[in-house]
């Protein structure tokens, strides 16, 4: 199959799988809500430029994380959001764009980007989102989670590469909005430049 096509036929399926799972922002036309953006981390920016190019897939979430909407759990089987805040778009969209800028700022890569532009890629990075959430913990104590999945694929083959995933969690003192997304931010920290280095390291 030619290298265009096979492709279009992965990133039409990861499109479909992202539509699917979107869900419009709640009550976000009846109330403003408060605006949050994160920061990329870059990795190590030690050794050489590689002459590669990498495509980031658009992450794949469940229905209640692909919203703009920060999760909270006030226990395991209950879910809702913070009242009055939103993230700057979408989550899937905010991990894409952090983890390629966090890639890019490394240098040592020739391209990465969305799987909508740029060139045909050597190797593309599927995400998977498997919480990004607030978790209430009594006593007023809360912490936050990131738990992600990466698998890097051959562009041209469709062969996986490798498979790893990333978690960690942070505690938090209250309830705070800006604390919480203070936390969201120290975690991330931590995963992105780890996360950069093993996609560099596979591309």
């Amino acid at each position: 199959m030619h290298t265009m096509t096979r492709r279009a036929i992965i990133i039409g399926a990861l499109s479909t799988l992202s539509g699917c799972t979107a869900i419009t922002s709640l009550n976000s036309a009846a109330a403003a809500l408060d605006t949050y953006d994160l920061r990329p981390a870059a990795g190590s920016k030690s050794g050489g430029r590689r002459s590669r190019t990498l495509l980031v897939a658009r992450p794949q979430a469940s229905a209640a994380l692909a919203t703009d909407r920060i999760m909270i759990k006030p226990d395991a089987a209950s879910i809702t959001y913070l009242p009055d805040a939103r993230w700057v778009d979408e989550l899937p969209a905010v991990l894409q764009s952090l983890l390629i800028r966090s890639i890019s700022e490394t240098g040592r890569i020739a391209y990465v980007g969305r799987s909508d532009a740029g060139p045909i890629p050597d190797k593309a990075l599927l995400v998977r989102i498997d919480a990004f959430e607030v978790n209430a913990l009594g006593n007023g104590t809360f912490d936050v989670t990131v738990d992600l999945d990466l698998t890097m694929i051959n562009d041209s083959t469709q062969r996986v590469v490798a498979s790893q995933r990333f978690s960690k969690t942070a505690q938090v003192g209250s309830d705070q909005v800006t604390e919480i997304v203070g936390a969201f931010q120290t975690v991330l920290n931590d995963l992105l430049p780890e996360m950069s280095d093993w996609a560099i390291a596979r591309t």
